[in-house]
């Protein structure tokens, strides 16, 4: 039997190309990005130790703002928990900081799990658009190559981290890690819980084309931009065509007159892609896998990585326009 081969000519459409603009002052964010004293802030450091609550057993000594600092250590220079250790040791004595005493591997691990993490104070102007959408972290398992050249395994195992961020300054606002098994659907009101800001847009994919996802943003006065699947039917509350204005029958109505393309050219919803750059970001940063075995933990870990790029986006983000294809 013959096969079809694959169509070997270029494609007619041209690639675009952007130029980032504000080159010197982005140069200086990257080298920013490895200043340790962005991470250990004087706060921090004037703040070291809290009591905590009485509890039984062993009292707490270091703040819920130590072991932050410390986990933050760990996770933008990729340490296991005693390098991360010795690491702070030896900068705060270079820093003249030797009479800070460092919390020790097991405590920043049994800490971690009970931090109330946020992703960061974010600066507020008005009204924000959010982009949500998932992707998975692997914890244990084979890698790419030996997928590629055998399979995987039973093993193979991941976590799915949601997150929203906001397209125009590239913050994280709001995240959750589940299990890979659970739905992006179920984290949606819980991820628009989290932002502190109002939200004036939502852009999310075709799996949050869901009743409860658009009467739910609805009812938050949020304006969802979801794309109906492409055989997607008009909804209605008693018969049909009694709710006209409904935005999601409205998407309908102009996907059926002219095309999926033009609605998301129309609604913006190409603006959902930032997302996935924030992931690539994470995935780039600080690499595609959890290092932490209990969900409690990874799910901490997985803010304080949110939290680290936040901290990296607020020393600047590059500004780039859109020019001709060579």
């Amino acid at each position: 039997m013959s096969k079809i081969k694959k169509e070997t000519g270029k494609s007619s459409k041209e690639k675009v190309k952007y130029k980032i603009v504000n080159w010197p002052a982005y140069n200086r964010a990257l080298i920013n990005r490895g200043d340790i004293t962005i991470y250990f802030t004087e706060e921090a450091m004037y703040n070291w130790y809290d009591e905590g609550p009485a509890q039984r057993g062993a009292q707490y000594v270091y703040s819920d703002l130590c072991i932050e600092t410390m986990l933050l250590f760990k996770n933008v220079f990729r340490l296991p928990y005693r390098q991360t250790q010795g690491f702070a040791q030896s900068i705060f004595m270079l820093m003249g900081l030797d009479y800070l005493q460092i919390p020790s591997y097991t405590q920043m691990s049994r800490r971690s799990t009970s931090l109330e993490l946020s992703v960061m104070e974010l600066p507020r102007s008005g009204n924000i658009t959010v982009a949500i959408d998932s992707t998975g972290l692997k914890i244990f398992g084979e890698g790419e190559w030996k997928v590629r050249k055998h399979g995987y395994s039973k093993r193979r195992t991941w976590r799915k981290l949601h997150l929203g961020c906001d397209p125009d300054t590239g913050f994280i606002h709001c995240a959750t890690l589940t299990t890979n098994d659970v739905d992006d659907a179920s984290q949606l009101e819980d991820l628009v819980d989290q932002v502190e800001a109002e939200i004036k847009e939502a852009y999310l994919d075709g799996a949050y084309d869901k009743e409860k996802c658009w009467d739910g943003l609805i009812d938050r006065q949020i304006t969802p931009i979801i794309p109906p699947r492409i055989d997607a039917v008009e909804w209605y509350e008693h018969e049909v065509g009694d709710i006209p204005d409904y935005p999601r029958n409205v998407a309908v109505r102009h996907m059926r007159e002219h095309s999926l393309q033009d609605w998301k050219i129309q609604s913006g919803y190409h603006r959902r892609s930032l997302s996935e750059t924030q992931m690539f970001r994470i995935k780039t940063i600080f690499g595609d896998k959890l290092y932490s075995r209990i969900l409690t933990r990874q799910q901490a870990e997985a803010k304080i990585k949110i939290r680290a790029l936040n901290i990296m986006t607020a020393q600047g983000m590059p500004v780039s326009i859109r020019v001709n294809a060579a």
